[in-house]
This record gives C-alpha cells, sequence and structure tokens, in this order.
C-alpha cells in the first residue's frame, strides 16, 4: 500500500510538471511573444516551443509512465498498448506541426535551416523517435510478431524511449536558451538577458520545470517496483512469487500455488 501511495505521488507530480510546462511555453509566447499565427512571421515561430514542448517532452513523458499506473494492472494491457501508441502518435503529430512551424518561418525569412546545435539535436531526437514508433507498432501491435522477439525488442524499446526523453528536454532547453539570446540581445532596446528580466526568469524557470518533470518521468519508469506485475501479451508470462506452477496450456492457463491456495490464471 505504501509503495503504491509513493507512486502516486510521483505520478500526480508528473502530470502537475507536465501541465505547467504547457501552461508556460504557452503563456510565455501568447504573452511576451506576442501571440500565435501561420503567416511567416515571428508569430508562426512561437507554435514551435508550444508544439515541441507538448509532444515530445509532456505527452511523450505520460505516455511512457502509462503502464506504471497499478489501476491498469487488473485489466488486459491491450487497451493500454494502443492508448500508449495513439498518446506517442499524438505527441510525434505535435512534433511535426512543430518542425513545419520552424522551417515555414526561416524559409519566409531566407534564414538557414538545420545550422545549429540545437536544431541537429532537435532533428535526430523526431527521427530517433519516429524510428522508435514504427519499431513499437511492428514488434508490439501487429499480432503475427513472434512472441521471442517481442521479448528481445522490450528492453530496448525501454531503453530508447529514455533516450528520446533525455534528447527531447536536451533540445527544449538548448532552444529556449537560443531563443532568449536571440531576443534579448539588447538590440531592439530590451534589457540583455544577463541583467535578468522579468520574461528572463519566467522562461528560466520554465526550463527548470521541463527538467523536474523529466527526472520524474525516469524516477517512475526507473524502479523496479512499480511495474507492471501482472501478464502481458508479450508472451513474458505472469510475475507470480509462487512455489509451484501447473501450466495447463502455455497459450490458454495456468494453475497457481501462491504458498496459501492454488489460484487459477488465464493468460492473455
Amino acid at each position: 500500500m505504501a509503495n503504491r501511495l509513493t507512486f502516486y505521488i510521483f505520478f500526480l507530480l508528473c502530470l502537475c510538471l507536465g501541465l505547467l510546462c504547457v501552461v508556460f511555453v504557452t503563456y510565455w509566447n501568447a504573452v511576451w511573444r506576442g501571440g500565435f499565427a501561420w503567416d511567416g512571421s515571428s508569430l508562426q515561430f512561437n507554435w514551435h516551443p508550444v508544439f515541441m514542448v507538448t509532444g515530445l517532452v509532456v505527452l511523450y513523458g505520460f505516455a511512457a509512465v502509462l503502464y506504471r499506473i497499478p489501476y491498469t494492472w487488473r485489466y488486459d494491457k491491450t487497451p493500454w498498448k494502443l492508448l500508449h501508441a495513439g498518446t506517442l502518435l499524438l505527441a510525434f503529430i505535435f512534433s511535426i506541426l512543430g518542425l513545419c512551424a520552424v522551417f515555414d518561418f526561416h524559409n519566409a525569412n531566407n534564414t538557414p535551416n538545420l545550422y545549429s546545435l540545437h536544431s541537429w539535436i532537435g532533428i535526430c531526437t523526431v527521427a530517433l523517435f519516429a524510428l522508435q514508433w514504427a519499431a513499437g507498432f511492428s514488434a508490439f501491435l501487429l499480432p503475427w510478431t513472434p512472441v521471442d522477439i517481442r521479448k528481445v525488442t522490450k528492453p530496448l524499446h525501454v531503453w530508447m524511449g529514455s533516450i528520446i526523453l533525455v534528447m527531447s528536454i536536451i533540445s527544449c532547453i538548448s532552444g529556449i536558451n537560443e531563443k532568449l539570446f536571440f531576443v534579448k540581445a539588447n538590440v531592439n532596446g530590451t534589457r540583455p538577458y544577463a541583467s535578468l528580466p522579468p520574461e528572463a526568469v519566467f522562461v528560466n524557470t520554465f526550463g527548470v520545470l521541463i527538467v523536474a518533470f523529466g527526472l520524474v518521468v525516469l524516477r517512475i519508469l526507473y524502479n523496479l517496483k512499480w511495474q507492471r506485475p501482472d501478464p502481458s501479451s508479450d508472451g513474458d508470462g505472469y510475475r507470480v512469487k509462487s512455489k509451484y506452477m501447473i501450466t495447463i496450456s502455455p497459450l490458454m492457463s495456468a494453475v497457481v500455488w501462491d504458498g496459501q491456495k492454488f489460484v487459477f490464471l488465464k493468460f492473455e
């Protein structure tokens, strides 16, 4: 019970930090950066951080921790797989929209594309995300994928998912800092970044929130006690602490002695 309570505290913290990230990036671009448009102006560029933070960081992080929610353990895993894949697909769509916004803005203003370290890391992150989603769909959602392939793929899938989240956070932090250097270069009479004007303080705080969100997500993912303990359709079987297991059929069911009584379990 205490373990579940601790999980839900971290999960609630994850939700709150994620929502705060979306609120902060939207408020920053709506208030300090002038709002939004899709006309090739700087207002179109403002969509870029909003879409990227919402998709590559927040939605991606939420999708990653779905399997850790204890409430889902009592149900068949398939609907949660679909929700996981669907949330990631939505995150990918947001990231593509974010790329369209910045490329259109650059092209309309004769600005070079993909010249900064931020842009290199960002485009690599989106490319890896696309490969990860396609590989995950093929391995875990296609019914004819062999169980052995799923078992081999699963650890790599989890590890690569964490790497992509870290790269997303690095991309966002570097992009935020780059933007502040551009808009707070003291070329238009604005207070320079070094003097920490209110916008800089707000956006620096926003960056800290992104890092905190990522750390909480990784903490949830790498706590072994919070991994889903019930059967999965990946062919992993049941993770039940038992002294004896009598398999009736490897594809159908089993009888498990849990130390006190026999329990009949049906495989997914």
